[in-house]
């Protein structure tokens, strides 16, 4: 299941409702790991733009000459 890019908050909000819904424990077995993958690919959507972010900050604070973020801009990262 391809998850479509999302901003780090909207895939942070999706990643705690699916959290919420495995917790419960209401959802069949093919619910659950269809849920579990969802989850998955947005985790590592998330890590991935933190990793970056990361990068830039460390980029900017070694002195690089690299612009501060813009607003939107997480969202290419």
């Amino acid at each position: 299941m391809a998850v479509k890019k999302q901003s780090f908050e909207e895939s942070m909000l999706r990643l705690e409702a699916i959290v919420d819904q495995l917790e419960k424990g209401e959802c069949g077995l093919d619910q659950s790991l269809k849920l579990f993958e969802e989850g998955t690919e947005l985790a590592g959507q998330c890590r991935e733009l933190l990793d970056k972010a990361e990068q830039k900050v460390n980029l900017l604070l070694a002195g690089g000459q690299e612009a501060p973020f813009e607003e939107g801009e997480t969202d290419e990262l």
